[in-house]
């Protein structure tokens, strides 16, 4: 192990080398194979090494040695290594293997924590001081125990030491016993740094244990009365506005702002844009989250055009605390590859939108974006996983994490609001957003039925998407002729009993891109009004 330097400062590194066996089997090797497995993160690393050996020591007379240096690791987190040569033999892998625990951080923050207690106004002031890292720029310092959490952010500004003072009452506290911690924000870490913490005991600056019970009896007393006189209130106005409102909101937790989020994904079929629109009706139900989609401001992004539909919409997230949601897909890959050089994709959905294809313009747009730090928390990555999958993720979004949905919806959700769920010995959690109970409010049923019904659909149909290619950019006549495709398909969502909905006789393609001619429509209409 040790340190290296790179463009942002110094980087934990580890060193492996091994040694071949002269067992007469060297000439039969054709190469290495090193496995890093991060059981902090539960990312891996494979390196293979390929030669040929034609003898079985070196030109020094000793056994062949090979080195693999430089691999960055991070601060106080384990790693699993292991080597294995190859070609595998046919019986049990030999393997060597070893684990690894990389020490703390290079930065000491050197933290003092001064307390100054009013007793006339019964506060409590505490003054942190401590030293910023070199390549740190931002930092959130928090104060908790059991049942309290109060966190500040703090910027650098080319400073060598940071001050944050916190006031309150010592009636907030539940204990006089708290954790003082300081979390940076380093390039590559991001969120999941280290973070030194600092014990405060303001015990001595609590009244008598006496004087305690006397002003809880006389709160519980001063309670009592207070919930009489509410009691009877609500019996004679038993309907009450605010509280309607406060039940819309998830229990145990309240949204403090309201945030915005744009969608990003690719229309690789009717069913998954369903699946698209439901999700944008859950998260502004449920979530309380400003959608915006593509499929619902057609009328302003026809007159700004794609691409400055999208650009303004990023210039706004980038400004601001909002985000843009990636739902990556087999579409979003097949695009993607093709912007690299492959063979052009062509849907039929695209071609049937009157806005075509949004995702390679949007891609364009945002991936020199996504990629600098600066802009790297804006997005978030995820995908449907029981109708996509993690191998539909572009290259350049392996970098951060991807969500499952709805799996991982509260986490998508918590990285919505820059919200942790995981906190110092508190594991937040949002009523109605994991998986087990996310489908019983209407909206979210309505998504687990769009997400079933695909589900079902891929699995009729495995070659579904490259029956969604087409050769090329389809006039409105071939459109029309796909038409009776999607008869078929409105024909398995009814037998599927879900809640899409359809216009008049199921032919709502037609009849909403207006892109037939009345003697085809009406010969479409009537070989299928018995589908319907």
């Amino acid at each position: 192990m040790g340190v290296w330097m790179d463009e942002h400062g110094p980087v934990s590194v580890v060193n492996v080398s091994w040694t071949i066996k002269s067992d007469g089997n060297v000439n039969v090797l054709r190469g290495s194979q090193i496995d890093f497995l991060d059981e902090s993160t539960n990312q891996s690393l494979c390196v293979q090494f390929v030669f040929n050996l034609s003898k079985q020591q070196n030109p020094n007379l000793s056994k062949w040695t090979f080195s693999l240096d430089g691999v960055v690791v991070e601060p106080h987190h384990s790693y699993r290594v292991s080597i294995l040569n190859l070609p595998e033999p046919e019986d049990e892998p030999e393997r060597l293997r070893m684990n690894i625990t990389i020490p703390g951080s290079l930065w000491d923050p050197h933290i003092n924590a001064s307390v100054d207690f009013n007793k006339g106004l019964g506060k409590f002031s505490i003054d942190v001081l401590f030293e910023a890292a070199q390549y740190s720029e931002r930092y959130q310092v928090s104060i908790h125990s059991k049942g309290f959490n109060s966190s500040k952010s703090v910027s650098k500004e080319n400073k060598s030491s940071l001050t944050v003072t916190f006031e309150f009452g010592w009636g907030q506290l539940p204990q006089c016993k708290m954790e003082l911690l300081i979390q940076p924000f380093f390039v590559r870490c991001k969120n999941d740094c280290w973070r030194p913490k600092k014990d405060i005991d303001l015990c001595k600056y609590y009244p008598p244990r006496t004087l305690i019970i006397k002003a809880c009896l006389a709160l519980l007393v001063f309670g009592g009365f207070l919930a009489f006189v509410l009691w009877r209130a609500f019996q004679k106005d038993p309907v009450n506005s605010s509280l309607s409102a406060a039940k819309q909101q998830p229990e145990g937790f309240q949204v403090r702002e309201r945030r915005r989020l744009l969608v990003i994904y690719s229309l690789d079929h009717p069913l998954y844009k369903n699946i698209v629109l439901k999700l944008s009706a859950f998260l502004a139900t449920k979530c309380g989250t400003e959608v915006f989609l593509d499929l619902l401001d057609s009328t302003r992004l026809g007159v700004l055009g794609s691409i400055q539909w999208l650009d303004w919409h990023r210039e706004q997230i980038e400004s601001s605390k909002d985000k843009i949601l990636i739902l990556c897909s087999r579409g979003v890959k097949a695009k993607w590859r093709a912007m690299c050089g492959d063979k052009q994709v062509f849907l039929r959905e695209d071609a049937r939108s009157p806005m075509g294809d949004m995702l390679s313009p949007a891609l364009s747009l945002m991936v020199p974006h996504f990629i600098r730090s600066a802009s790297f928390e804006k997005y978030i990555v995820a995908y449907f996983d029981d109708v996509c999958s993690e191998d539909d993720v572009p290259s350049p979004f392996n970098i951060t994490l991807r969500y499952k949905l709805m799996k991982q919806f509260e986490e998508l959700f918590f990285r919505i609001l820059d919200t942790e769920k995981h906190e110092p010995g508190i594991v937040n959690h949002i009523d109605g957003l994991s998986e087990g109970k996310y489908h019983q409010c209407a909206s979210g049923r309505a998504l687990r039925d769009a997400i079933e019904a695909f589900h079902a659909y891929q699995l009729e149909h495995p070659q579904w998407f490259e029956e969604e290619l087409l050769e090329s950019s389809k006039t409105s006549s071939e459109i029309c002729d796909d038409a009776k495709s999607t008869i078929n398909i409105i024909t398995y969502l009814s037998s599927q009993d879900t809640d899409f909905t359809v216009n008049t006789s199921g032919l709502y393609v037609a009849e909403e891109l207006q892109m037939c001619t009345s003697v085809e429509f009406n010969q479409l209409k009537s070989e299928n009004t018995q589908h319907v």
